[in-house]
């Protein structure tokens, strides 16, 4: 059996120069997320990192079409991701690499661009969060507790201008009674998409243990049922060979 290959995307603004979040994220939050995710998920995973100032963001096609799950995480940033990123992103989700979306990744242009909505939500800055688990059968939810209690996080509320999740698995409610979609599952060609909402960059969400599982959960379910070995010729692809579940 082959490792999984995950890349965890972060523009990697706020949390490189905001000291309030670089004293929670020292290393930024593609750093937690990777170690998390290593954490519980040990030889079974070879995870790298890759950030907005890199050349092509970090997102070559080299890098693409070796990754099985992208991570993606940003804020400030999403108009700056460049469209030829965008656009080779979304090919390699259609083509059946998943992509997990995390928290204002919403707003995100390829996020928008697959789900082909505004993606626009109802928000306040700080509250408690309960995530409640509405479908205890799904593989994302194994292992997690019902509910998850995330003691500061930024309310995220309804209307949430998606389209209909082909899965839900997660929604929240704040103290203030609003409530959120916010764990959301699409398919896409081949590609498996999971939306989760909380991971605001001011509290430590992604160190919580509950957090990491469900991560963790969503890289195994996003992992694609096939795998194509990529040959990077004079600018060009071709595949070499189709690798059932991930088994040579």
């Amino acid at each position: 059996m082959t490792a999984l290959r995950v890349t965890v995307w972060n523009e990697y603004v706020q949390d490189a120069t905001d000291p309030a979040i670089v004293a929670v994220y020292p290393r930024g939050i593609h750093a937690a997320i990777s170690e998390g995710l290593s954490e519980l998920l040990g030889d079974d995973i070879d995870v790298r990192h890759a950030t907005m100032g890199e050349p092509e963001h970090g997102l070559s096609r080299e890098t693409l079409s070796t990754t099985d799950v992208l991570f993606w995480w940003g804020h400030l940033a999403h108009d700056d991701v460049a469209d030829a990123v965008v656009d080779a992103v979304q090919q390699r989700v259609l083509d059946g690499m998943g992509l997990i979306v995390l928290h204002s990744a919403a707003g995100s242009k390829i996020f928008r661009r697959l789900m082909g909505t505004s993606c626009r939500l109802d928000w306040r800055h700080g509250d408690r969060e309960l995530l409640w688990t509405v479908n205890p059968t799904h593989p994302i939810a194994e292992g997690v507790p019902h509910p998850v209690i995330i003691p500061e996080q930024e309310m995220y509320g309804e209307f949430f201008d998606i389209p209909v999740p082909d899965q839900l698995v997660f929604i929240s409610s704040f103290s203030g009674g609003e409530v959120f979609r916010s764990g959301c599952c699409f398919l896409r060609g081949k590609g498996r998409i999971f939306y989760f909402s909380p991971g605001h960059e001011e509290y430590p969400v992604y160190l919580q243990p509950e957090v990491k599982r469900i991560l963790a959960n969503a890289a195994r379910w996003a992992t694609p049922t096939w795998r194509s070995d990529i040959v990077i010729d004079d600018g060009a692809h071709r595949d070499t060979g189709w690798f059932e579940n991930g088994e040579r």
